[in-house]
This record gives structure tokens, sequence and C-alpha cells, in this order.
């Protein structure tokens, strides 16, 4: 089944997008804005909003219908394999199949300063009425907070023994981090520890797919409640450590 993006009518194609051009000359950004989202296979070009940002620069929100669409039948999305449970339903599987507290380990990593995801999963609050990680009887969490150097949460790891590393990562820019999340991986490779832990990644820009390649057991986006982490943590650790 091939499709369009929706605008005004089913197939239309209309995508509204927003960019910013270095050109201080409103006339010829608009003109360069148009020939530009040609270009990228826009029809119907409609420039909604044009405004300089300074003497160099010009942002635009234009729309236009796209020529080209996607066969939705030849996809298959990379997610991480886990059945949802709730927090009730991961205790009582993890006292069935582990038993014992598992040690997580969180934190952001590099210069990355943002905690509001990582500390929606693991701290007590939670997010959106469920409970992060800290309240769950078979967990023992230890957030480390922001701008955690890498070797310096491999030392955390090694000292605590833990079973599970959370990584959370919003900084994105120059691919900041996909430099600090290969280099967790390389150092846990280093300590001969990468396979005797779960290792997560999560954060707006992280999906499964791009966790997977950079080494990580799962990647978790945007909308990721406590409970998705949780399920994927303890069927994980008795699908690898316990042979079930």
């Amino acid at each position: 089944m091939r499709i369009k993006p929706y605008g005004d009518t089913m197939g239309d194609g209309y995508v509204q997008l927003s960019f910013t051009l270095p050109i201080g000359d409103k006339l010829l950004a608009e003109e360069a804005a148009r020939v530009l989202l040609s270009k990228m296979g826009f029809q119907e070009v409609k420039l909604a909003w044009v405004e300089p940002l300074d003497e160099n620069f010009t942002f635009f929100v234009a729309y236009g219908s796209t020529v080209h669409d996607v066969d939705i039948s030849q996809l298959n999305p990379v997610v991480p394999e886990y059945k949802k449970m709730s927090k009730k339903e991961v205790e009582k599987f993890a006292e069935k199949y582990i038993g014992k507290k598992l040690k997580v380990v969180g934190a952001t990593i590099g210069s990355d300063a943002h905690t509001v995801g990582l500390d929606s999963i693991l701290n007590m609050k939670g997010y959106r009425g469920e409970k992060g990680l800290e309240a769950y009887s078979c967990f023992q969490v230890y957030n480390l907070g922001a701008q955690v150097p890498p070797e310096e949460l491999v030392r955390k790891v090694k000292e605590l023994g833990a079973e599970v590393i959370l990584v959370s990562q919003v900084v994105t820019q120059k691919n900041i981090h996909i430099k600090n999340l290969t280099k967790l991986v390389d150092l846990l490779e280093a300590e001969g520890l990468r396979d005797k832990v779960i290792l997560i990644a999560g954060g707006p820009r992280i999906s499964h797919r791009l966790a997977q390649e950079l080494g990580y057991d799962a990647g978790f986006g945007p909308d990721t409640y406590p409970n998705d982490v949780a399920s994927f943590i303890v069927q994980n650790y008795v699908k690898r450590f316990k042979g079930e």
C-alpha cells in the first residue's frame, strides 16, 4: 500500500516544514527557498512565513506537495522486543524468574546537562502517573545525574557490580550523542563488561535502530514510560542471563 502525506485531502502530499537559509536579502532568500524546495521534490510551494533573523539569515515556514510516496507494506520497524507489563507485573515476574534486586545505574554522559528524561524513568515520581524505577521492588537504582564522564560511569558500574546501565542523551548537535554513546561502549568492551550488562540508551533523538547500530541492547525515544524500560530490563535479563 503506497501512501503520501495528508494535508487538505487524502493523498495530496502536503507537508509543512521550517528551515533557515544563510541569506540576508529577503527577495533573494525567498527565491532560493522556492528553488531548494523544488529540488527536494515539492510542488505548489507556498512560503507561509518569511522572517529575517539578522542581516545574514532568513527563516521560513513553507508548505508544499511532495511528489514522493512510501510503500508501507515493505516497511519493518525496528523496535525493542518485550511485552509491556504493569509495575506489579514486572515485580512479580522479577520475583519469580530473577529472585534478586537488579542494580541499575543511570546518567547523562559527556557535556549533556539534561536530566528530565532520565529522571522521569528513574525517579520515584516517574512520568504521567507511572512510577519510576526507584519505586520498583526489583530494582536498586543509582541515578548519577548529568554530565558524567563515560569513564566515571564505567568505574561506578564496576564498583557496584551493576547489571543495567541506562544512558540518556538529549544534545545531538554535531552528533555529539553518537560520539558519547560510542565511547561508552568502547570503554565497557575494554573492561570486559559489555556482555555482562544490559545497556540501554534513551532520548528524544534515540531510536532502537540507532542504539543497536551503536552496540546497545535497546533504544527508547519519546513517549517512553518507566514500565516500558522496566519490562524490557527484566525480560531481557531472564533471556540473556537465565537462559529462559
